[in-house]
């Protein structure tokens, strides 16, 4: 296993090599919701063009992409992107803009934590947090 450049573990399970040991967590646990038929699907790392290609004054901008962790498509056929994150980065929250901007499905930010009951929105955790750290 090696590590990522914010400190993660690189994990392989069925070939895929998942960038965390709470990405390939999360790619089990989606395995499990297929196996039992509630979820329809699920697609590991999918593109979103976030902008395109483009030049100005003779100078070639490569497209902006987003690569999500999965994307799951639920029994009632709606999609939902989700990313496995520990924290969030600032490109990775300018990227969640453009996405929220120019996509219709959901996007969800999910973390593995263990104190609050196992995988949360990062946005809860954060909220959460937040409050212990006032009352403390």
């Amino acid at each position: 296993m090696s590590k990522t450049k914010y400190g993660s573990k690189k994990t392989e399970i069925d070939g895929y090599t998942f960038d965390s040991q709470a990405e390939a967590r999360y790619y089990e646990q989606l395995k499990w919701l297929l196996e039992h038929k509630e979820i329809k699907s699920f697609r590991l790392q999918p593109r979103y063009t976030l902008l395109e290609s483009f030049k100005k004054n003779g100078k070639t901008f490569r497209k902006t992409e987003y690569i999500a962790d999965f994307e799951i498509t639920h029994l009632d056929g709606s999609i939902e992107v989700v990313d496995v994150k520990g924290y969030e980065t600032p490109v990775f929250a300018l990227k969640r803009k453009m996405f929220e901007k120019a996509y219709p499905y959901k996007l969800s930010i999910v973390t593995y934590n263990k104190k609050y009951g196992g995988w949360i929105d990062l946005d809860k955790l954060k909220k959460i947090r937040k409050k212990v750290k006032k009352n403390e």
